[in-house]
Formats: structure tokens, sequence, C-alpha cells
């Protein structure tokens, strides 16, 4: 199974150029059961690295453009009545799949927003009373434009915190650019095929092996310690939650299992910090004044707590 991991990773990288560790920890969120926030400028395949992984890994996917005027039930679906029948009839909004890309997901009002909460915490939506499991395989990719930009909506903190990582898509290098154009351009006259390599009974065999992955009380202790940093440090506004500690360790044991071991290392943890926690930590007014940076503030932070054995 690892060598198929292996092989998918491969492919991923072929089809989506410069964005390497971008697309691992996308999968590892995947694989650990939990949700990603991608954030970055318009054109920078944010929305093509969801719908990419999503036929690798042979998903159903549906994709849902948040805008001003969506409504809850547009993701959730609705009861309608059916007049031939004379009874109520339920008809299941996009939500119901295994990989959902919430585009632009600020730029729609928080009680839009909010429609997701229960169906990424619980995978199971509610409509008119009614209480409907999601598949056992389900992801949410939700993109978003940065904040500065005219039109969108700051994302409550409840909602942020419901997602593993938060990823961050910056513009490509000079080579990657070029090599993204290439192939392009190469696509048009010979396009690359996007195999499936997993089906969903597969799938959920990967994710119980990603939780048998062990974590030692050492590092269960030194995840903990990372996460009650975030709450002491006084540039730090708002601290991390125990839900960070759940994501970091998770995600974590996905990123072990990628690299093909059944242990978590003080690496992993290294590594899978910066985006657990960069859209779940505020920096104070004081900081912010000051140019601190979110990312360097938690690498800092990270290598301030000492390193178990």
């Amino acid at each position: 199974m690892t060598s198929k991991i292996s092989s998918l990773l491969e492919n991923y990288e072929q089809h989506i150029l410069g964005q390497q560790k971008n697309l691992r920890l996308l999968l590892a969120a995947a694989l650990a059961g939990g949700h990603v926030l991608i954030e970055g400028v318009p054109g920078t395949g944010k929305t093509q690295m969801v719908k990419t992984l999503a036929k690798l890994l042979d998903s159903d996917f549906k994709r849902v453009q948040f805008t001003p005027d969506l409504l809850p039930s547009d993701i959730t679906g609705s009861a309608i009545y059916n007049m031939k029948e004379h009874d109520f009839q339920t008809l299941k909004g996009p939500i119901f799949t295994n990989v959902l890309l919430a585009d632009e997901i600020n730029r729609t009002p928080a009680k839009t927003q909010a429609s997701l909460l229960e169906a990424m915490e619980e995978k199971q939506v509610t409509i008119q009373g009614d209480t409907y499991r999601l598949p056992d395989f389900f992801f949410v990719a939700a993109t978003q434009n940065p904040i500065e930009f005219e039109g969108t909506y700051p994302l409550p903190e409840a909602q942020q915190d419901r997602f593993f990582f938060k990823l961050k898509v910056h513009f490509p290098s000079l080579e990657e650019e070029i090599s993204v154009l290439q192939m392009v351009i190469e696509k048009q006259s010979n396009p690359l095929e996007i195999r499936a390599m997993f089906s969903n009974d597969s799938l959920l065999e990967i994710q119980q092996k990603v939780q048998e992955v062990n974590i030692s009380n050492e590092i269960a202790d030194y995840i903990t310690k990372i996460v009650r940093k975030t709450r002491e440090l006084e540039h730090i506004q708002y601290g991390a939650s125990t839900r960070a500690a759940i994501a970091i360790a998770k995600t974590a044991q996905a990123w072990a299992y990628l690299d093909e071991r059944d242990y978590i290392t003080p690496d992993d943890v290294k590594t899978v910090a910066i985006p657990s926690l960069r859209h779940r930590v505020q920096l104070s007014p004081y900081a912010e004044l000051e140019g601190s940076d979110i990312d360097e503030t938690i690498q800092e932070l990270v290598g301030s707590v000492a390193v178990p054995r």
C-alpha cells in the first residue's frame, strides 16, 4: 500500500508543479480525516490541487462556488413539497460527496459559512429536522482569497478551528511558472491523463492504518507543550485550543505514514505545527504593529519547546 502512496504522490506532483510540500500536507490531512483551508490569490492553482487529488483518490467530487447570495440550503439541501405525491421530498445538496471544494469560502456571509460546521465535525447534515449521514470518506477543502481583497468576509474563529490545516499558496518561481505554461500548452495537444489509484474501500483502510501509527507518551507531551505555549506568550492574543493538539497529532500520524513509518518523530510534529496553528493563533495588536509574522512566531515558539529524546 505504501508503494501505491508513493506513486500517487509522484503522479500528483506531475500535475501540480511547485507545490510539493502543500500537496503532501493536503493528502496528509485527507488521510487523517481532517479538512483543509487553502489561502492564496486567484489563479495560483488552489482549485486544481483539490480537483486533481479527488481524481487520484477516485472519489466523488463536488465544487460549490461561494458567493454573497449563497444560502445554507444551497449546500446542505432542502425539503420541498411534492404536489403529485402530497408529501415533502428531501433534495440533498452538493455536500453529499466524498470531496467537497468550497471555492472562495470567504466570499459568502457567516450564516452560509456555518452550514459546513455540523458536516465537518460530525459527518452528518440536518435538513428540516431530519439527520442524514455523509459518506465515510468525507473531505472538505475550502479556498479563500486574502482578506484584504474586496468582497470578502473573514471566517469566524469557530469555523477556522474546524480545519486541520491552513495552507498558503504563493506565486510560483520564474522556472516553475515557465514549466506550468509549457505543461498547459502540451496538454492542449496531448492531454495528461489523471488515473485513479485507490478505491473508497482502500482509502478507509489507509485511514485506519494512519490511526495505528504510534504516538509515544513523550511525543504526546511534546505536542501538548507546544499548544499550551501559544497561550503563555505575551505577543499572542489568542492561543490554540485542545482541538489544535488533536489536529497536530492526527496529521503527524499521516505524515509519518507517508514516510512509510509506524511511529511519529519530533520532526513530524514540527512539519505539521505551522499549518495546524497559523489559523488558530492570533497575534496581539502590538505584535502586529511591530510587523511580526505569524509563521515565524510559531516557528520560534516550537523551537523554544524542548525536543523529547
